[in-house]
């Protein structure tokens, strides 16, 4: 595994994902924006997920998604606990417990391991015949 690359694309997943959950504050079309923002998180992140996986396999690496999937997550969560907590949910109330126990946390962090198994199992083991690394 290229563990420097697999950290690199979890860093652009994140701070896409970031972004784009921020911009969703700015188009209020639900009562409850923090539920929208989330709502258009978990959605977005298939698609980022997906296309990093991508990234992470054009060098011809056949490591088992799970674990691709286990390192961007993780990549993900510790740039949620050394940025986005402190800086974006401290400030308006929440706390490092309420972000990292809530359900929808959780539920992104199975998308994120689900999309790179399923884009492994799809794209990168049907096309070598043979796994390598596992």
């Amino acid at each position: 595994m290229k563990f420097f690359r697999a950290v690199l694309i979890g860093l652009i997943i994140w701070v896409l994902g970031v972004s784009i959950f921020l911009l969703s504050y700015f188009f209020p079309i639900m009562k409850d924006l923090d539920f929208q923002a989330n709502l258009v998180l978990s959605l977005v992140v298939l698609p980022l997920v997906w296309a990093g996986a991508w990234m992470y396999y054009q060098k011809r690496d056949t490591i088992h998604g799970l674990k691709l999937g286990m390192v961007l997550f993780a990549t993900s969560a510790l740039m949620d606990a050394l940025v986005t907590v402190p800086y974006l949910m401290v400030p308006f109330g929440g706390s490092y417990y309420s972000f990292f126990t809530a359900p929808g946390f959780w539920l992104i962090g199975t998308e994120f391991i689900i999309t790179t198994v399923l884009f492994w199992y799809f794209r990168v083991k049907s096309e070598s015949g043979t796994i390598i690394n596992t």
